[in-house]
């Protein structure tokens, strides 16, 4: 799967119309975020989370998503199942992202 850059306009038709979703904020200026979107991507493609939507979000251009998940610092992931926030961190460790993902399960 690939991972989908989203907006606010239609991020909460995603987390309706999709049982189990991460989402990674990120900023246009964070080093950390762009060094882990080839991580985020080779995750998207894990036989594990073939069932998990990935999605990309401006946290600076998408103030209802990132307050959804109260995101307080970047890169942050969020998992959400069934429209409702599971968990969300602030990391660029793909260990910490590996466990958010596995609470989907």
């Amino acid at each position: 799967m690939s991972v989908l850059v989203t907006t606010d306009s239609d991020f909460e038709n995603q987390l309706k119309e999709n049982d189990k979703v991460v989402v990674k904020y990120f900023a246009n200026w964070c080093g950390s975020c762009k060094l882990f979107a080839p991580k985020y991507r080779r995750l998207s493609d894990d036989e594990r989370f073939a069932d998990v939507v990935f999605l990309d979000v401006n946290a600076e251009e998408n103030e209802t998503a990132r307050k959804l998940a109260g995101v307080n610092n970047l890169p942050f992931f969020a998992v959400f199942k069934n429209g409702k926030l599971v968990e969300g961190v602030p990391t660029s460790k793909e260990d910490k992202v590996v466990e958010l993902l596995e609470k989907l399960n």
